[in-house]
């Protein structure tokens, strides 16, 4: 398949684009409805979403982790309270400035982590239970480029669509 050249998109690019587009709606659909009955159980997808890069960065500035889900610093702040008063969070003492802190996830938040973790994989692995092992293992492949991908060219779509300022140092 060709790659568009500058702002040129064929129209068989823009009709694979569409499908991909209305798939993502689709799954965005579905992951909305999953985040509502985890909001329901007590733990919001936000607040999810911070708890599981905390846990992946290990322990961190609050700044930092609001760069890495890619939301505004006084939002993961209010967020980080929650998480902290539900006791998954800790604040600790920055090791490079005393005068700073960082966040880090408790053994509670650990735990919580660990079996919505087994959950889903248990979820994924009834979903695949059809699949044959070559098939769900090129789809992963696959899959993790894409979201590779996406990550990526985030920053330059959230940029092109007007929600907000690609940063300095982003390219």
């Amino acid at each position: 398949m060709a790659t568009p050249v500058g702002d040129e998109v064929r129209a068989e690019e823009l009709a694979m684009a569409d499908r991909m587009g209305m798939a993502l709606v689709r799954m965005n659909k579905m992951h909305a409805c999953v985040a509502s009955h985890m909001s329901k159980a007590g733990l919001d997808k936000a607040s999810f979403v911070l708890l599981a890069n905390l846990n992946q960065m290990g322990p961190s500035r609050s700044s930092a982790l609001a760069e890495a889900v890619f939301s505004d610093p006084s939002t993961v702040s209010r967020q980080v309270a929650t998480l902290v008063k539900d006791g998954l969070v800790e604040r600790r003492a920055d090791p490079e400035d005393g005068r700073a802190s960082v966040l880090a996830v408790t053994e509670a938040g650990a735990q919580l982590l660990a079996e919505r973790r087994t959950q889903r994989n248990v979820a994924l692995a009834r979903l695949f239970a059809d699949w044959s092992p070559q098939q769900w293992t090129q789809f992963i492949e696959y899959f993790e480029r894409f979201v590779g991908d996406y990550e990526k060219a985030l920053p330059d779509f959230i940029a092109e669509s007007g929600l907000g300022p690609r940063s300095e140092g982003e390219k």
